[in-house]
């Protein structure tokens, strides 16, 4: 038996944003949904956050994913199985009030979804299923995980050491010693890709913030009987860097079609030819992109006129943050410290389009 992966979905992103909602549909209505007809599978697990927001939904995103979502599964007869995500939650210490049962609950026979860990068998194929783990359901978790004869585990858990964005790593999470009886662990939560060989971060769907561009983004299908995981590419982006050098290249042959319905950074590496580049982002703005940023490159600046200073601490905001902390004078726990000032960092990208 074939089963479809996907994870992290995050409807409502970016604020009900109907660009980004626009983006999303791209790969459902023309890869996703194409290919489990394509290929003849009617067995799909979701682990987690289907829903951006915790609080609330527009009307609008939650039209199109009732429409444009769900509906597709109930009428080509496809099971869902959904794990609760800690996006999903209304409450930050329990699963039990949230979006998933509250928009979908009893609507769908062939539609599923789980608040609590559980085994599931797939045709003789136990998964254990393990949503979001939080301070009401910790105990009853590890207990089930003590008592499932599941070698495989699907989750949407935090655990550390993973990367949750490039360079970022999970250390407020759970440890790896929880999963280490089962052989292999899928999981949601962490946005980038990763595994170590027993746990597999699968990584989201598509592009969300910009941490996520020039990073390839899909679907994963996996063979309950060769345990085998194939990658299935998305090949839709909503994010497009162009390095702007004149003195390279010839900017009015630019083919700027890949920007359309996209998020444009223009990054001025060299601008010599004033007029060139203001058509340039005319060109841009006319091609109906849905932002174009303008980061102006300093690379022109002498080097022998920038001070030692400023080269000694031209460091990544992460090790500022440290520094910062290690430096204050106050009678706290400075790791948590550093930790919180993290967490709010990469709240902070995530708020970035």
């Amino acid at each position: 038996m074939k089963i479809a992966l996907i994870t992290d979905t995050h409807f409502g992103a970016r604020n009900d944003s109907l660009s980004f909602n626009e983006y999303f549909y791209q790969f459902w209505e023309n890869t996703f949904f194409p290919y489990l007809k394509e290929n003849k599978i009617d067995k799909v697990i979701h682990l987690g956050d289907v829903m951006d927001r915790r609080k609330f939904v527009s009307y609008k995103i939650a039209k199109d994913f009732r429409t444009r979502f769900i509906q597709p599964f109930a009428d080509n007869n496809i099971d869902l199985h959904i794990l609760i995500g800690n996006h999903d939650t209304y409450f930050k210490n329990t699963n039990a009030v949230n979006s998933i049962e509250e928009l979908l609950g009893g609507r769908y026979p062939t539609i599923k979804y789980y608040s609590e860990s559980e085994t599931v068998d797939f045709d003789g194929f136990p998964i254990h299923f393990v949503p979001w783990i939080n301070s009401e359901n910790y105990h009853s978790t590890i207990e089930k995980i003590d008592e499932t004869r599941a070698q495989l585990c699907m989750g949407h858990l935090e655990i550390n050491g993973f990367e949750m964005h490039s360079g970022h790593k999970s250390e407020n999470g759970y440890s790896k010693d929880i999963f280490k009886k089962f052989d292999t662990v899928f999981s949601g939560h962490f946005h980038k890709k990763s595994d170590d060989g027993q746990v597999f971060y699968l990584g989201n769907t598509y592009q969300i913030t910009w941490s996520d561009y020039n990073c390839q983004k899909g679907f994963h299908v996996f063979d309950t009987e060769t345990r085998g995981l194939e990658r299935v590419i998305n090949p839709h982006t909503i994010f497009e860097k162009i390095y702007y050098d004149d003195s390279v290249n010839d900017y009015s042959k630019y083919d700027i079609k890949s920007c359309e319905n996209k998020y444009v950074k223009l990054i001025v590496v060299n601008k010599k030819d004033l007029y060139q580049f203001d058509r340039f982002v005319e060109r841009l703005l006319e091609e109906k992109t849905h932002e174009v940023k303008i980061v102006e490159d300093f690379s022109e600046l002498d080097a022998r006129n920038v001070s030692d200073e400023i080269v000694e601490n031209s460091q990544d905001t992460m090790t500022l943050l440290e520094r910062y902390v290690d430096e204050l004078d106050i009678d706290v726990d400075k790791n948590r410290l550093k930790n919180t000032m993290k967490s709010l960092y990469v709240e902070a990208i995530d708020l970035e389009i």
